[in-house]
């Protein structure tokens, strides 16, 4: 299967969940798609409708949880949920498929949303499974603007105290945040050197809307003994259409139908150059 031109059909997908529910945030669901695409559709993770009972699956949690358009796209594909079901209900009165992740729907381990818990909580299933000698791997998706949330730090400090190499936290790294650039709301500056400074193995993707670059981060990820990991997956707001790209505006947008269509020609024509690449 074509993964790359599948997170095209997804971002699709995601587009009709949005517009069926009246709202969504639209520009971090765009840009997270590869990363979720590697998680659960290309072979990243040991997870799937028929193990979620099995102490040894690997974990999944999205703690940018706003961002569950998206995910609940890539979960339908991947089998959790039903498609149609959850376009027809997403954001409706009393329905399950509600602004985020809720773990009352199969696949999902954690409710999130209050930005800040994620990586905590990931550091405690990860912790509990050296503890019980489980063979899971503990995967975790923030947003660059949730690391103002002093949480996270203590996270990556307990996250190395325990040598935690069984644990992986991604940064959706578009720079743009409800406020803004993340650089002018709260900077992010040296990144990189901050997070190693924690005693984390860090990865830094270049383009993390390449698929190819993101298997390989994971890859390394998981070749690392001693220490967790920390891959800072560069990312474009919105990407797949000119439209969204870049764009803070459209963090939390509900496209008009002129701006639904040229964004769904937009999405096609990138499918299909990376089918005929």
């Amino acid at each position: 299967m074509n993964y790359k031109a599948l997170a095209y059909d997804l971002r699709k997908d995601t587009l009709d969940i949005i517009m069926a529910g009246g709202g969504g945030h639209i520009g971090g669901d765009m840009s997270e798609m590869e990363i979720l695409v590697a998680l659960y559709l290309a072979g990243e993770m040991n997870v799937s409708p028929e193990n979620m009972d099995d102490p040894d699956r690997d974990r999944f949690i999205l703690s940018k949880g706003h961002s569950v358009e998206a995910y609940y796209a890539v979960l339908a594909k991947a089998g959790f949920l039903d498609l149609e079901d959850v376009k027809k209900r997403f954001s409706k009165f009393g329905s399950p498929y509600i602004g985020h992740p809720n773990n009352k729907l199969n696949g999902i381990e954690m409710n999130s949303g209050s930005l800040g818990h994620g990586l905590p909580v990931s550091v405690g299933m990860a912790l509990a499974g050296k503890m019980d000698e489980r063979d899971y791997r503990v995967y975790v998706l923030l947003g660059d603007g949730e690391l103002a949330e002093g949480s996270n730090w203590e996270a990556f400090e307990s996250g190395a105290m325990y040598k935690l190499d069984n644990l992986c936290a991604i940064i959706d790294r578009n720079h743009l945040q409800i406020s803004g650039n993340t650089e002018d709301v709260m900077a992010h500056e040296n990144l990189k050197a901050k997070v190693a400074a924690f005693n984390w193995n860090v990865i830094d993707v270049e383009d993390a809307n390449d698929l190819d670059q993101v298997m390989a981060a994971l890859e390394q990820a998981k070749a690392c003994k001693g220490k967790p990991t920390f891959i800072i997956a560069n990312t474009v707001k919105g990407c797949g259409s000119p439209i969204m790209e870049n764009k803070a505006s459209w963090h939390h947008h509900l496209p008009n139908a002129e701006e639904c269509e040229q964004i769904k020609k937009d999405l096609e024509s990138r499918k299909e150059a990376l089918e005929n690449a």
